[in-house]
């Protein structure tokens, strides 16, 4: 027998481990990449609220971007983010989609989303639509919620709560398979504004608690790198970024002990004028 495994075994595999008795969250491979400035003020940016919807409230500018990768190298295992985020007086809305798989097998959600700032607390609120598909034997769908605060407690510590799913959304009119629910504490520490420290600790219905940490460092406003890693697997990630007016680009990769490789890019596009934070 080949040694070699097939994009369908591998699929299988994925999804067996990721999947027990509720339907797992997707999150991206390259460790939440895309929201790791949510717990800060310098660090922002519109997919910060994929951590945490209360970001949106400290937007400065309207954005729009795209985030995606190929999980693991098989195209099977697409990832994708789409985010867009417009400032509304002390607060700001967001709409978010998502979608992982293929045309064989796929999840997708899609939702909108509104934070406000009260003093040194944010609070946001997102209302999703969750989908899975699989060829052959149709779809079905629940409704997601997600509510998040960050706590703005000095000028360089912040720190946050964030809820996924917490009544346990289920698919279609049997109730026979659900969303499963998650729940996050982030912190981070605002070393200067080139540097920022943060983590989350993660916990998800039946899972372990998972702790991911990075951190980011800005060189002239212009370049930045972060890295990190996911305990619950070892894995650990990198990412660098160019901005160049009102566009930023980021590659990102991460690598899994067992699975391998798992490349990511993300385009950011910003416009209108800047809000202070």
């Amino acid at each position: 027998m080949s040694k070699a495994i097939s994009p369908y075994l591998l699929a299988f595999f994925v999804f067996a481990t990721l999947t027990v008795g509720a339907q797992s969250l997707r999150y991206p491979q390259a460790a939440r990449y895309p929201g790791l400035g949510a717990y800060s003020t310098h660090f922002t940016d519109v997919f910060s609220a994929v951590a945490n919807q209360a970001a949106l409230a400290r937007l400065t500018r309207t954005a729009a971007g795209v985030y995606a990768e190929r999980r693991f190298m098989q195209e099977k295992l697409n990832n994708y983010q789409v985010m867009i985020g417009v400032p509304a007086g002390h607060g700001g809305w967001g709409i978010a989609a998502h979608y992982f798989g293929s045309a064989d097998y796929n999840e997708s959600m899609a939702g909108i989303a509104y934070a406000r700032q009260l003093g040194r607390i944010d609070l946001g609120v997102q209302f999703n639509y969750a989908m899975m598909r699989a060829a052959g034997y149709g779809g079905d769908g629940t409704a997601v919620v997600e509510v998040g605060t960050i706590w703005h407690i000095t000028d360089q510590v912040h720190a946050g709560v964030h809820v996924f799913n917490p009544y346990g959304g289920k698919y279609g009119k049997q109730g026979g398979e659900k969303m499963a629910w998650g729940y996050k504490m982030g912190l981070g520490y605002e070393l200067s504004q080139q540097v920022l420290v943060s983590a989350e600790w993660v916990k998800e219905e039946n899972r372990d608690v998972n702790v991911v940490a990075g951190i980011q460092y800005v060189l002239d406003k212009r370049f930045f790198a972060r890295l990190g890693i996911v305990s619950a697997t070892a894995s650990p990630w990198v990412g660098a970024g160019w901005a160049w007016k009102q566009v930023r680009v980021d590659v990102t990769g991460t690598y899994h002990p067992q699975l391998g490789f798992t490349p990511g890019v993300l385009l950011l596009f910003e416009t209108g004028k800047t809000r202070e934070p």
